[in-house]
């Protein structure tokens, strides 16, 4: 199991060895566009090489994505805790699947397992997981690419509120290319590959210092 720690993430880094997490939705009661894009998204997975890493269910956008993947001839992870692991809810057949403990180990095991994260669009979850793998990239714990896939616009609020937060000097402008975006699967993964951590990354680490 590969561990969390700062790596450097040079052009070409995405190869066909690379193992790529993706947070998403599991509830059926959304539009077919974005269950279409998570198709579209396990598609390019599998004709890419790489792997998919992934909460391991069966509904939603997590079915789509893990289901396009396995018939696209990608090798797909599932992590998934216990109380999620019954039937109809957790996907069969997988690669693998792992049937952890909580949610906690479920986030750790994912970020451990993977070279890359993607978000499409989901709710308080996939929130949760894509802002705590920004945090982890901002206070230096890795440095690999993070993309949101953005279905018709599903991420503008967000954005919205992230420049917000920026204006208002709740993050700092260096951090503003921890992560990339497109509407494309294709294109947020071709962007991806050509990932650069942000060359003024450090800078604001080195401003808290001159506080003190």
């Amino acid at each position: 199991m590969r561990t969390l720690g700062p790596r450097d993430c040079e052009e070409g880094t995405l190869n066909r060895n690379t193992a790529i997490c993706v947070f998403c939705g599991s509830s059926d009661r959304v539009g077919a566009r974005y269950l279409q894009a998570a198709t579209q998204l396990g598609q390019a997975l599998g004709d890419r090489g790489y792997s998919l890493v992934y909460g391991g269910g069966a509904t939603g956008l997590m079915g789509r994505i893990s289901e396009a993947a396995l018939q696209s001839g990608a090798q797909v992870i599932g992590v998934i805790p216990e109380i999620f692991n019954t039937e109809g809810r957790a996907q069969r057949g997988l690669s693998e699947l792992h049937v952890v403990r909580d949610m906690h180990t479920r986030k750790a095991m994912m970020a451990e397992l993977s070279d890359a994260f993607i978000a499409l669009p989901g709710g308080f979850g996939t929130f949760e997981e894509l802002f705590e793998i920004l945090t982890w990239a901002q206070i230096g714990l890795h440095s690999r690419p993070i993309g949101l896939l953005d279905v018709d616009g599903y991420f503008d609020p967000c954005m919205a509120l992230i420049n917000q937060a920026r204006d208002e000097g709740f993050i700092y402008v260096e951090l503003r290319d921890l992560f990339m975006r497109h509407s494309d699967p294709n294109a947020l993964l071709d962007r991806m590959r050509e990932f650069h951590p942000p060359p003024r990354l450090q800078e604001w680490k080195k401003r808290e210092e001159a506080i003190k």
